[in-house]
């Protein structure tokens, strides 16, 4: 048996409680992050007879259904996006679990607040019922999303079964250009291996332009891993990594940050590593890039031309691309450049940090806005953050921004704003037998050791 191991398999192996011939493992999980969309999941584990295993692992914030203009329940009209935050916050009370409720400045989008308040680390087993759960990756653990049954079952046991993925590792070098960000650099990744590429593999990202990159752009980068059809992106952990987490309120402190950071340190991938599938992309050719059709895999650089149906040899794909191109209503040959911007929307759990919402005020600044523009910062530390240096610096936003900028935080704008898009016709650029079964195997092994260490503790500190 070979020792090297890639950092993907340390962290898996280290979490598997038992592992069949089959290649299933049942997997410990470290934190269960949930919002509101699977509120029913709490009654109906209760109709079963279970009971949430561990609730100090469990953490919820509504993201899917409050109204980015809401500020409290009240402000969510009856109905069932009201039951849904209602319901999450009354079993919070009921069940003993911590949840960011609308009223607290920590809340937001699920995806920002893990990494903001230090729930997420290097090193752990991560799962949350939201495709997009990959971004928690980019702080060096395994994370990926589950369906409503799998929810159920993490709550009822604490322990997941899953297929040993295959890994990839995608090798980014090079130094990026000007004003080249993370959204760049995974587009051109899914542009080249495929909005299918990585179905089936855990994904590695790796290479000298990774590593320059920010903690908010891997999180870019590591978010977009589903839209490439792989459920797990990761990064190592290093100094940045380190630095970014450190004094967050749910990280180690004192004698336990120092005990797991040397842990954190020993977890990138072993030299000789073996990898299912390696990819390289020369980061100094990647330019500015958008989306064309209706898939991420329909990408192209901003000086680029949207390309012709009849020059792609596949069959299949040549006839998604005119399907794409029909519903865009875009020509082939014409330049990306001159295809005019009807609406701007800045946010989501791909790009709401700081960060992102700097770099939108830059490129505003002393300029007026001339397209209906929304900007949703991710959580609501977030959104103090951004009107205090707006404040602190007068002009930092172009006019039309401030407005936006005041709005409230949360994810379900995305699919409001995306409503209403559609309905103007504008272009946009942009298991219940396995709780059962799991529950034998527990029985036989006893309560399932934690493989975490000391430092490795919920609550905040």
């Amino acid at each position: 048996m070979r020792k090297e191991k890639t950092l993907f398999e340390k962290i898996f192996d280290r979490h598997v409680v038992v592992e069949r011939a089959s290649g299933d493992a049942l997997l410990f999980i470290d934190r269960h992050l949930i919002h509101d969309l699977h509120f029913r999941a709490f009654a109906e584990l209760k109709a079963a007879g279970h009971r949430i295993r561990q609730p100090d692992l469990l953490f919820a914030t509504p993201d899917h259904s409050v109204p980015t203009t809401a500020r409290t329940l009240s402000d969510i009209p009856p109905g069932e996006m009201r039951e849904t935050v209602e319901t999450l916050q009354q079993s919070a009370e009921e069940l003993g679990f911590t949840h960011f409720d609308m009223t607290d400045d920590r809340h937001g989008i699920v995806h920002v607040v893990g990494p903001e308040q230090g729930i997420t680390l290097p090193g752990l087993m991560l799962v949350c019922g939201d495709s997009h759960t990959s971004t928690h990756g980019a702080m060096g653990c395994v994370s990926f999303g589950i369906g409503s049954t799998e929810v159920k079952h993490v709550l009822a046991t604490q322990t997941l079964w899953q297929r040993r993925p295959k890994t990839m590792r995608i090798n980014v070098d090079g130094k990026l250009g000007l004003g080249i960000s993370g959204k760049d650099v995974i587009l051109a990744i899914i542009s080249h291996i495929g909005a299918s590429g990585g179905t089936g593999y855990a994904i590695e990202y790796a290479g000298s332009t990774i590593r320059a990159l920010s903690i908010e752009a891997r999180m870019t980068i590591s978010n977009m891993t589903i839209e490439a059809g792989a459920r797990s992106g990761i990064i190592a952990p290093d100094d940045r990594t380190i630095d970014y987490l450190y004094g967050r309120p749910y990280a180690p402190k004192g004698p336990k940050w120092e005990e797991a950071v040397r842990y954190w340190k020993t977890l990138p991938s072993d030299d000789g590593a073996v990898y299912d599938k390696e990819i390289s992309i020369d980061g100094a050719a990647i330019e500015p890039t958008v989306t064309w059709g209706n898939s991420p895999q329909y990408a192209v650089g901003i000086n680029g031309v949207i390309p012709d149906p009849d020059a792609e040899p596949d069959p299949l794909k040549r006839g998604d691309m005119v399907s794409a191109l029909e519903y865009m209503a875009l020509t082939p040959g014409t330049p990306v450049s001159s295809i005019t911007v009807d609406r701007v929307f800045i946010g989501s759990c791909t790009n709401s940090r700081i960060e992102d919402l700097r770099a939108a005020a830059e490129i505003a600044k002393g300029r007026r806005v001339v397209v209906p523009t929304l900007v949703v910062p991710g959580s609501g530390l977030i959104k103090k953050q951004a009107e205090s240096e707006a404040v602190n610096a007068p002009g930092a936003y172009a006019e039309g921004f401030s407005t936006c900028a005041a709005k409230g935080v949360g994810k379900s704008t995305t699919l409001s704003f995306l409503e209403q898009n559609h309905q103007d016709e504008k272009e946009c650029g942009s298991k219940e037998n396995e709780v059962e079964e799991t529950s034998k195997h527990l029985f036989r092994l006893g309560r399932p050791r934690r493989p975490r260490q000391e430092w490795d503790r919920t609550g905040p500190c």
